[in-house]
């Protein structure tokens, strides 16, 4: 049984998770909820959680605190969180833009925390291995793809659009502010989808319905009550390429007239809700492509190789190597007395003289294996862009772990796990 940290000190939200969790009678998870700040800490370090439901509207918690020890080793604690909040405290844009520096794969209203916290979690869980690859070296030179096939519910549409920003989060591509404002992007595209697309709800009748006191939620509910409308999927898929990611979101619907419907958000006011998925994906998209039926959408996404992950706080005492664009930065066959941190940058790897890997921030370290094997390097590195090292000498290494001994959990956890997927591959 897994244990499942909730940061939380309100009895009512308490009883609200337990509620939830015993509609599972085989849950996995072991509840564990922490309220002092200590308690936390050494859960959050010793643990090594990969999910973590945080109550960002309880006072009593010192959530300053936590997520600034969480900035300061993210290398370490990059868990996915699940945010409880109340929305008679807070706005769910103003979190996401408050905790945009953390993993934050979701927020739940705490009005609906019975119905969807199970169910984000059951999610998260089925898409495990694309949310949490970390790993240490990870070949990204062919790039990766993926989709999921999204229900027509409002609640669960934040959880897929926190995972598809997590994936180029993870892999250091895009910074905070971009992952926060893809996040709220991919949102609306897939609710336009899920209310225009599948369940034809037109701009008119969303808006009467609201003025009349009618939720989109039960808007939806009401139309899902139509088996042929409740069938209907939409499509998230992604593929991420050397220098760029696309997204694309596809619907069962009609579609619509797509100039037309561009024409008239051109001359609406910035702050009308109508069309505003269309606008702030265009704004932040190198390109957003419409099919010709008006059922599908495409957001295209370029990499940030600028982009730096914070240096762990371990090693901030250490030296920082810059790079520019070619420089050789492990040389084949040389003696493996240090790693290097990857802070920034994007690093081909070559044997005998043919590129057979790529490395970035994602992948963490840079010539471990021979490090910690104590063997001579296997492959030449060189910069594919400019970037940022920390160079750790054996003995500074060594000092580190001393220091901070749940970086060595961690490092077990992570060779532990690269073994568990070498075997799997050996036996297929």
């Amino acid at each position: 049984m897994s244990t499942l940290g909730i940061i939380n000190s309100d009895p009512e939200i308490k009883r609200k998770v337990e509620l939830a969790f015993s509609q599972l009678p085989d849950s996995k998870y072991d509840l564990l909820f922490l309220e002092q700040e200590k308690e936390i800490l050494e859960f959050l370090n010793y643990a090594l959680p990969e999910l973590v439901v945080i109550n960002f509207s309880d006072p009593s918690i010192n959530l300053k605190e936590i997520v600034s020890h969480i900035q300061n080793d993210k290398w370490i604690l990059n868990f996915g969180i699940i945010g409880l909040f109340s929305n008679e405290k807070d706005r769910e844009e103003n979190l996401l833009k408050k905790y945009k520096s953390i993993n934050v794969l979701t927020l739940l209203d705490n009005y609906r925390l019975r119905s969807h916290l199970v169910k984000n979690i059951q999610i998260i869980e089925e898409n495990f291995q694309i949310i949490f690859q970390r790993e240490f070296t990870k070949n990204l030179l062919d790039g990766a793809s993926g989709s999921f096939t999204i229900e027509n519910d409002l609640l669960a549409v934040p959880l897929y659009s926190g995972i598809g920003a997590t994936i180029l989060a993870q892999r250091g591509v895009i910074n905070p502010d971009s992952k926060m404002h893809l996040q709220l992007s991919l949102s609306e595209l897939i609710v336009n989808a899920i209310e225009h697309g599948n369940c034809g709800i037109s701009y008119d009748e969303k808006t009467d319905a609201v003025n009349s006191g009618i939720s989109p939620i039960d808007l939806i509910v009401q139309r899902c009550m139509d088996p042929a409308i409740n069938a209907k999927k939409v499509l998230l898929l992604w593929e991420i390429k050397t220098d760029k990611t696309v997204f694309i979101i596809h619907d069962e619907g009609n579609g619509f007239d797509v100039k037309a419907h561009v024409k008239k958000i051109a001359n609406q006011d910035q702050f009308s809700l109508h069309g505003r998925g269309i606008r702030m994906a265009a704004s932040l998209s190198h390109e957003l492509k419409y099919n010709a039926k008006g059922n599908q959408v495409a957001l295209i996404i370029k990499h940030d190789t600028t982009v730096e992950h914070e240096v762990p706080v371990g090693f901030s005492r250490e030296q920082i190597i810059r790079v520019k664009t070619g420089d050789i930065v492990i040389k084949e066959e040389d003696p493996s007395d240090f790693l290097y941190y990857i802070t920034s940058g994007s690093y081909g790897v070559f044997h005998n003289g043919k590129q057979v890997g790529t490395l970035s921030p994602q992948d963490i370290f840079m010539g471990e294996m021979s490090f910690l094997l104590n063997e001579h390097r296997s492959a030449t590195v060189k910069a594919l862009s400019p970037g940022k090292l920390i160079l750790l000498a054996r003995e500074n290494f060594i000092n580190v772990i001393r220091e901070y001994p749940y970086y060595g959990i961690f490092l077990s956890k992570l060779l532990a796990k690269r073994l568990v997927r070498s075997n799997e591959q050996n036996s297929q």
